[in-house]
């Protein structure tokens, strides 16, 4: 019995110590957003997708052509394996009142806690799934609709669909107040 009452409380305080391991929802939905950002500016132009695959009995193709700007396809290449690179970011100490994500070409150069440094990447990645999670159907409308382009994915995906940032944090975080903990993941 003591045993059991015991592994309750260790697991409850390991969801609680998940659940806000993330501090600044703000810095984190950004770094996310930045990846994304770059996934979208290093795509290549595409060809259609040619999904005629049946012959009729005049031996003519039979199916549709899609434009691969708005197929599934390209909503799937640039959002698998998204949070995997996330953990190639790690959370540095910049200031008390700020925190911003990094990406790091190369673990052995760095001069923080590498296991503190690894720790903080494997909480991002995981804020970075249940971020998909959350708005992953509305992420893949305006991309396949063509609204979500190089440079407004921040704004889109941290204040209009996640809700992580306010659209007043700019000016709040210039002041110098956390303004990234309004939202909870």
């Amino acid at each position: 019995m003591e045993g059991s009452m015991l592994a309750t409380v260790i697991l409850i305080f390991t969801i609680f110590t998940v659940a806000s391991s993330i501090d600044d929802k703000c810095a984190a939905c950004n770094a996310v957003a930045e990846e994304l950002e770059w996934g979208l500016s290093k795509e290549k132009p595409r060809n259609h997708l040619d999904m005629r695959h049946r012959l009729d009995s005049q031996g003519q193709r039979r199916g549709k052509v899609i434009d691969y700007r708005v197929s599934e396809l390209r909503v799937v290449e640039l959002l698998d394996g998204l949070c995997d690179k996330m953990q190639d970011y790690t959370l540095p100490k910049i200031d008390s009142n700020r925190q911003e994500w990094i990406k790091v070409d190369n673990w052995d150069n760095l001069t923080i806690d590498k296991q503190e440094a690894r720790a903080y990447s494997k909480d991002i990645s995981t804020y970075c799934g249940r971020l998909l999670e959350e708005t992953e159907d509305e992420i893949a409308e305006l991309i396949k609709k063509g609204s979500l382009g190089v440079g407004d994915v921040s704004k889109v995906l941290c204040e209009d669909l996640s809700k992580h940032c306010s659209k007043t944090s700019a000016s709040r975080e210039e002041n110098g107040s956390n303004g990234g903990s309004d939202g909870e993941l």
